[in-house]
């Protein structure tokens, strides 16, 4: 089914007759579901990877946080590390 539109798309001969004329190629279904499966493969993969990113900056802030406590308590010795 084509659907077209009565409005113009406000370019000189151009309008939704001429649009809606136009062929396109689209993949089979099957084609479409593979590459849907794959995408959601994909970006769930790319989201754990993310979420581990993530945890390693909260581990690496606690760590941070846990050394400048432990130098201002003076439990290590810092100034041979300043410059």
């Amino acid at each position: 089914m084509v659907y077209l539109s009565n409005t113009t798309t406000g370019l000189a001969n151009l309008n939704g007759n001429i649009i809606g004329s136009i062929f396109t190629a689209m993949p089979s279904l099957e084609e479409q579901q593979a590459i849907a499966d794959y995408l959601d493969k994909e970006t769930t993969r790319i989201d754990n990877l993310i979420n581990k990113i993530h945890q390693a900056i909260e581990k690496l802030q606690e760590y941070r946080s846990a050394l400048i406590t432990t130098a201002v308590t003076g439990k290590i010795d810092v100034r041979q590390h300043v410059s």
